[in-house]
């Protein structure tokens, strides 16, 4: 368990995996107290806002528990952890359908019955006749759908992601581009998108490019190239994607040039 300020002064925590941090996370988070924490149970699954990702989107201090060390656990003994890590503890908050302990035996009812403070449940969360939830959101990314999802997260989907290396074509015959390794994020389908790029904390216009390189050397890339702007050497930095629209399909160029003047179409488009 790590958090940016100490355990013992966290009164109130909201549980659960938080991946995607969306609208219905936040509905949670809005019930804890200026003391409040996020208990995140990691069982490195997620993929919208792997790991301490979560962090960018809320204030309050984030607390993980390994999903292995814990998934044993009692609901007795799951509930006797969470006092020991967070001994001011008085409220916790939870989706109604929270389920806990090993065999997932623990429900809301255990919850309130074995807890001697406060417990707090929240509604589902719907937008357009769906209920809010990150499988629901990681099949909309992953099928292009990046309004739809948007609306969900209650923001842009953005993936991080480190500057690396790439092909050294790209600034002298086609258009300079950063090329990202994004770990363990989600990507959506292989094509060309408009979105915005950040770069400590400045967005901007970009067209990017996620899949096979099927015009030069064939391999996956992460490419974007923003737009109407030089920057400097980026390798080893962190940047952001803010994906908003899908604009083509991925596809093969028979030159090099009549791939670049695709991509100034592309940019065009945005």
């Amino acid at each position: 368990m790590s958090g940016s300020i100490s355990s013992s002064t966290v009164d109130s925590i909201a549980i659960g995996n938080f991946d995607g941090m969306h609208i219905g996370h936040r509905a949670l988070f809005e019930r804890l107290t200026e003391s409040g924490g996020v208990c995140v149970i990691e069982h490195y699954r997620a993929t919208l806002t792997p790991h301490i990702y979560r962090g960018k989107y809320i204030s309050l201090p984030l607390f993980f528990y390994d999903f292995d060390s814990i998934q044993e656990l009692s609901p007795e003994d799951f509930v006797v952890k969470l006092k020991t890590g967070f001994p001011d503890l008085r409220k916790i908050v939870v989706g109604c359908d929270f389920r806990f302990g090993f065999g997932r035996r623990g429900d809301v009812k255990l919850l309130q019955d074995i807890f001697d403070g406060t417990v707090e449940t929240v509604e589902e969360v719907s937008r357009n006749g769906l209920p809010v939830h990150s499988r629901y959101i990681r099949e909309l990314v992953t099928a292009a759908k990046l309004e739809e999802a948007a609306v969900m997260l209650g923001r842009p989907y953005e993936v991080w992601g480190r500057v690396i290396r790439g092909q050294g074509i790209g600034a002298g015959s086609i258009v300079p581009t950063l090329n990202l390794n994004t770990g363990r994020f989600l990507l959506p389908r292989e094509g060309v998108y408009a979105t915005k790029t950040c770069i400590n904390g400045e967005c901007f216009r970009s067209v990017s490019f996620v899949g096979h390189r099927n015009t030069t050397d064939g391999s996956f890339a992460v490419e974007s190239h923003v737009v109407g702007h030089e920057l400097p050497d980026m390798a080893g930095r962190e940047v952001s994607i803010r994906w908003l629209g899908f604009l083509r399909e991925n596809r093969r160029f028979d030159s090099i040039s009549e791939l670049k003047e695709q991509i100034e179409r592309d940019i065009e488009a945005l």
